[in-house]
């Protein structure tokens, strides 16, 4: 996009609106104010659209691919519409088949279970662990944390050029850090993995919330992801791609749906005839209500304008990114570096805290939920932060000692629909919360940093 384009974008473009803006959380302090949610890479606020579709659909609820009457239809017409809904979002192509499951993890692991025999998988160690842990069945080489985008690319084709190169092999990348936020060259290695006889799966949890999604263009077998990220509620997500590893391997669950005949043998058996669509890997009633709000979604998004909502996205990325640069106890993580692209998702620790102690403080004080800790990606953080592969400190210490290092990090992330007075707030409370220090008593609790009750504010 021009720049001029981009003002364009930017002055017509407002947050989406979302379940829970309206939310007012007290503060230890006294009073009350609007809850700024700021942890869109955990599970984003389901889109006001979203609700407002599965409002609308559920007094029509019927059973799906079983009944004969009309709510039953209707419900059956509504899940094979949203499957061509969200085949048309990631630009499947004709004979791609998108699979309904639980989430990302769901997904993969589903995926894991079709891997041929003797699949050799090659993984970063940078994965979510949803990523990182499926292969259990497979040989798996795990790749060293690049620091480039042109090492990432060089280190899988070293890697793979050392595999056999008769058998089958898997390459597992995300689309977008769920720790730095950074965009991955997913075309680039979707390259690399083909020229050497392998396929590629990506993992779009954090990708697909803030930027389109092309299985065609990327030239990617797979895409994952979870409608908990892309503005829906919990519970759904999807697996699309190619169908032949799919239709090979045994049901994901063995069940109803997955069927097509079942019938007892003269030995007291059973013979089963299993579905080679979708079907094969939806065992059981599916979730009708999460299925048509992960197509809500998708259409909500697509109608919204993906340029439209990357141009905002990107200007809020650009204010906290100078905001926290502004504050010389802040380090920001990174693998790419300051240049590198990145959506809505950045993580950091602040000299002198503990990042949990600096989390609680943020929700306390200012009403700012983020997150801490390693973020489902420990080889990963722990990477960035130089430490070993010890477990991090207890979440309530209320501060490192000299010289010696936090092994947690604060996450913030934030999307389509976040406001511009919660970026303001968390800006605000970072710098207040460095120069001034925390105005109340902290202390563990089941594990978890929180405020003490029992202790007078520190004014």
């Amino acid at each position: 996009m021009s720049v001029s384009t981009v003002a364009v974008a930017l002055s017509v473009c407002t947050p989406l609106p979302v379940l829970g803006r309206n939310v007012t959380v007290p503060l230890v302090t006294g009073g009350e104010v609007t809850y700024a949610a700021l942890d869109y890479a955990a599970s984003a606020p389901a889109l006001q659209r979203v609700w407002d579709d599965v409002a609308a659909y559920a007094p029509y609820y019927g059973s799906v691919h079983r009944g004969a009457g009309h709510l039953s239809q209707l419900s059956t017409d509504l899940f094979e519409n949203s499957r061509r809904t969200v085949a048309a979002f990631l630009g499947c192509r004709a004979d791609d088949q998108v699979v309904f499951t639980r989430s990302t993890t769901d997904s993969l692991n589903l995926l894991a279970t079709a891997l041929p025999a003797d699949c050799q998988v090659f993984v970063y160690e940078t994965e979510h662990h949803a990523s990182l842990l499926p292969w259990r069945d497979a040989r798996v080489t795990y790749l060293d944390a690049p620091r480039t985008p042109g090492q990432a690319v060089a280190s899988l084709e070293r890697a793979l050029a050392d595999r056999d190169p008769c058998g089958p092999a898997l390459v597992c990348v995300t689309g977008a850090s769920n720790v730095t936020g950074e965009l991955w060259p997913v075309r680039e290695l979707a390259a690399a993995a083909h020229a050497h006889g392998a396929r590629i799966v990506l993992d779009a949890a954090q990708l697909a919330p803030h930027h389109p999604v092309d299985i065609t263009e990327l030239d990617v077998d797979w895409v994952a992801f979870s409608g908990h990220k892309l503005y829906a509620p919990f519970g759904s997500g999807v697996l699309a791609g190619r169908a032949d590893w799919l239709q090979a391997a045994e049901p994901y669950l063995a069940g109803g749906g997955a069927s097509r005949t079942v019938a007892r043998r003269a030995d007291g058996g059973v013979d089963v005839d299993w579905h080679t669509t979708a079907a094969r890997h939806e065992a059981g009633s599916p979730n009708v209500i999460g299925v048509h709000s992960i197509a809500s979604a998708c259409r909500a998004l697509t109608e919204a304008g993906f340029d439209t909502l990357v141009a905002r996205e990107q200007e809020l990325v650009s204010r906290v990114r100078e905001g926290l640069a502004g504050v010389p106890e802040v380090q920001v993580l990174s693998l790419f570096g300051d240049d590198a692209p990145r959506v809505g998702v950045i993580s950091f620790v602040v000299r002198g805290w503990n990042s949990s102690h600096f989390a609680a403080a943020l929700s306390a004080e200012y009403g700012i939920g983020v997150r801490d800790g390693l973020f489902c990606a420990h080889p990963l953080v722990r990477t960035l932060l130089g430490s070993g592969p010890q477990e991090p400190g207890e979440c309530g210490a209320p501060e490192v000692g000299p010289g010696e290092k936090s092994l947690n990090a604060i996450r913030v992330s934030f999307g389509a629909g976040t406001p511009d007075e919660h970026i303001d707030r968390f800006l605000r409370a970072v710098t207040e919360l460095v120069r001034e220090g925390a105005r109340w008593t902290y202390r563990t609790e089941d594990g978890r940093c929180v405020p003490d009750r029992g202790e007078a504010a520190q004014v």
